[in-house]
Order: C-alpha cells, then structure tokens, then sequence
C-alpha cells in the first residue's frame, strides 16, 4: 500500500489506470513491513524484499480466491485468467498453481541481473555473499 499510495502522491489518481482497459486494476497485498516514517521515504530494499518472500503468498492467494470465485467481489469485475509477475516475486507463480491458474514470470530486470539472481546460491556457498564488511 505504500508504493502505491505514493505512486498516486506522485502522479495523481489517473496514474493507476490504463487507457483503453477500463476493467484493468490495481490491487494491493501488505508486504509485512512498516512504513518509512517519512512518506516520500525509499524503503529498505532488502528488507522489502525479504519480507515479499516471506509474507506475500497467503494475502495474494487470498485476494486470487476472491477474484477467482467472485467471493465479496464486484459483479463487473472480471475473473482472473492468469497471473504475470515479476520473476522475483516468486509468491506469485506459487499462488497461481496452488489455484489451478496459468502463471508466467517475467524477469523485468536486466539480463545481468538475472545471472546474479541465477548464481546467488553459489555465492553464499563460496561466501563471496554477502559481503563482509
């Protein structure tokens, strides 16, 4: 909510539409971290991250059940037919298989990236990660 809250801050309530969609929306899931005291504040990256991967599987499986089955959900809404996430966020592939509902991963990031996220176990093991300081 507060990446979102911020984008609207910033860009105003149309920046979370999508001309020509009219039925496209946001929706949020808490990330299980505190917001920054400041509210124009980056938060702690890694700690953001971490918490996704901890925290965000049952909201997002929940919110999916909702649009899935139109559960408590506006009638013009449509139902989900897949979900597309970013390849870090990994809840979201879990939550799509675990209800029967293809999912695709999208490294949105550069390919370099991907190689450090591809290797990241091999570093820890060789304890070149994390750095020491």
């Amino acid at each position: 909510m507060f990446n979102y809250n911020r984008l609207i801050r910033s860009n105003g309530p149309d920046s979370v539409k999508v001309k020509g969609l009219p039925d496209f929306r946001f929706e949020t899931v808490p990330d299980g971290t505190p917001p920054p005291s400041n509210p124009d504040a980056t938060q702690d990256v890694p700690l953001v991250c971490d918490s996704l991967r901890k925290n965000c599987l049952a909201p997002f499986k929940e919110l999916l059940d909702v649009r899935l089955n139109n559960n408590a959900s506006p009638p013009d809404l449509p139902h989900v037919s897949c979900i597309i996430d970013d390849g870090v966020m990994n809840f979201a592939i879990r939550a799509a298989e675990a209800l029967g509902v293809p999912g695709v991963a999208l490294f949105t990031s550069s390919a370099f990236s991907f190689i450090g996220y591809l290797h990241y176990p091999e570093l820890i093991k060789r304890g070149i990660f994390p750095f020491k300081t």
